[in-house]
């Protein structure tokens, strides 16, 4: 069998093993339903919601859209640590701004150890945020499990397959891939089969988007096993 991807890395702290209900949710690329999916962890695992760089603020912010759909209290979804007005790469964001992302300003939010987080990323997995460091430096500095948001239709192999190399050549903890889109199982099958690694869940196109819907998608397309504390 064609292995073109190499076996997972688990190495990561155990800060992160010990939390399986604490996810970084990242994406094969931008709009391809990262904060959708993230409204669905919110409200299937009662999750607090972090999103620590958000770009194209004058467009509105994930936080108020992730509030909204999985009816989040708005305790529950915290504060950028950076929020940049243009709809652009973060990296080119804070240069516009005068600033540079720095990590260490990225801090652990302080949250209840038993409570549940979805932490969600800005763009796709390799999407720079300064001049040296990239949307995987930011996954491995909070230490957490990975999530990688995939669209179903043409091309998602050849683009999830590379997000999932990356992410192991990153040394990240890669725990499954979820499907955003209308049903492919050919597809679904193949990322399966080549990336070595379990879909987890499906969320498909959805008319009508509120906390019962996302609910109720979650029971029927996800393995639950897979996000138990």
């Amino acid at each position: 069998m064609l292995k073109p991807l190499g076996k997972p890395s688990r190495q990561v702290s155990d800060g992160a093993e010990s939390m399986p209900s604490r996810f970084f949710i990242t994406g094969t690329d931008t709009a391809v339903g990262k904060t959708t999916v993230s409204a669905l962890l919110c409200a299937a695992l009662d999750a607090f919601y972090w999103k620590p760089i958000q770009t194209g603020t004058r467009e509105g912010t994930d936080r108020i859209t992730v509030v909204r759909l999985a009816d989040l209290p708005r305790d529950r979804a915290l504060p950028e640590t950076y929020r940049f007005s243009p709809p652009v790469s973060p990296h080119l964001a804070a240069q516009r701004a005068g600033i540079r992302i720095s990590l260490h300003k990225i801090k652990f939010p302080k949250i209840p150890a038993h409570q549940n987080l979805i932490v969600e990323g800005a763009g796709g997995a390799l999407v720079p945020i300064n001049s040296t460091q990239l949307m995987t430096d930011l996954m491995r500095h909070l230490a957490l499990p990975v999530l990688l948001v995939s669209r179903t239709s043409l091309g998602t192999i050849n683009h999830t397959l590379l997000s999932i190399a990356a992410l192991r050549a990153a040394r990240l903890d890669l725990r499954g891939i979820v499907l955003s889109g209308k049903p492919n199982r050919d597809n679904r099958r193949a990322i399966e089969h080549y990336g070595e690694i379990e879909v987890l869940g499906a969320v498909p196109f959805l008319a009508k988007i509120n906390r019962a819907t996302l609910i109720n998608v979650f029971r029927r397309n996800f393995n639950a096993k897979a996000f138990a504390p």
